[in-house]
């Protein structure tokens, strides 16, 4: 009996067996590789896309962009900082500056959704503004005085054997693909990317979800910027620089589809760890990071080869 596979499930298998392959391939290169120790800095690493990537593996399901994730995330890491410094509570500033990544995940929403703005042009407005806003906050200085010992305790600080930073991570992932598989914001979004005008005579609140999303984007993308800030131990205006780009990567060599309608969060999980452990490798066969940004380019082009290339062999 011929048993027939989905192309999901078969972009998965995919996927999973390029990162088993890749893993075998640099600890055969690298006997520093497959340590705890460098298992563990990879983890944490990527912790950060995967985090902002649950969001906007949803928002790109629904068929729509952010690429403002990373400037939200160096304006709230600094201002996780600067806050502080001024008599503001540590766990004040965090909330206040998650609440700013939030509201700028609404104006992002509001203008795609209220002004018909493209996602792509409304969100690459926004991200030179969120990079302007900070460079003008911080005076283009990094923020470390009187920051006090438990501004790192988020980023560094473990719980028991586990890095706190981690246990955080796995909760967000649960959470959202909860969200992704049991929930109707998770339905509509994969309703909106199908096919928006059908959602839209199903009944399907399309403007309200949109929004939703983004503001989910904000939210978790002020969030990482806090973790990172935390990891850093310093407030720093020009965190993120790319931050955007690494996780469309991970999104969409996960199977998210560009033009909306397919993807998981655990395709995205995937290619996180893809993006980091060649990051990583690279970095310990001592190549200039120059060249990492080339093999993302490269994995990007090949993820969306991979997708046409997966459809046709279903299709055919």
């Amino acid at each position: 009996m011929k048993i027939k596979i989905g192309r999901e499930v078969l972009q998965k298998l995919v996927i999973v067996g390029i990162l088993i392959f890749i893993g075998i391939i640099l600890s055969i290169l690298s006997n520093k590789f497959l340590t705890i120790t460098n298992l563990n800095n990879v983890s944490r690493q990527v912790s950060f896309v995967i985090i902002s990537g649950c969001a906007v593996t949803l928002l790109m399901i629904s068929g729509n962009f952010d690429l403002s994730i990373g400037s939200i995330m160096g304006l709230t890491g600094m201002l996780s900082a600067y806050f502080v410094p001024l008599g503001i509570p540590l766990w004040f500033s965090i909330i206040i500056s998650v609440l700013i990544g939030t509201a700028i995940g609404l104006l992002n929403g509001v203008m795609v959704v209220k002004l018909k703005i493209p996602s792509i042009i409304a969100t690459l407005g926004t991200m030179y503004a969120a990079r302007g806003l900070a460079l003008v906050i911080s005076g283009g200085h990094s923020i470390h005085l009187g920051l006090g010992p438990n501004f790192t305790l988020l980023g560094r600080g473990y719980l028991g054997p586990v890095p706190i930073t981690i246990i955080i991570t796995i909760f967000i992932i649960f959470l959202f693909y909860f969200i992704e598989t049991r929930t109707i914001l998770g339905k509509y979004a994969f309703a909106i990317g199908g096919n928006k005008r059908t959602a839209l005579l199903s009944g399907i609140n399309v403007d309200a979800n949109i929004i939703l999303l983004y503001i989910l984007v904000g939210t978790l993308a002020g969030f990482s910027g806090i973790l990172m800030a935390s990891r850093l131990g310093v407030g720093q205006s020009m965190v993120g620089q790319g931050f955007e780009f690494d996780v469309i990567v991970a999104t969409v060599l996960g199977g998210t589809s560009i033009s909306g309608g397919e993807g998981s969060v655990f395709g995205m999980l995937i290619g996180a760890f893809i993006v980091g452990f060649i990051a990583n490798g690279l970095n310990l066969l001592g190549i200039h990071s120059f060249y990492q940004s080339i093999l993302k380019g490269a994995v990007l082009i090949g993820a969306v080869l991979l997708d046409r290339m997966l459809k046709e062999k279903i299709s055919g």
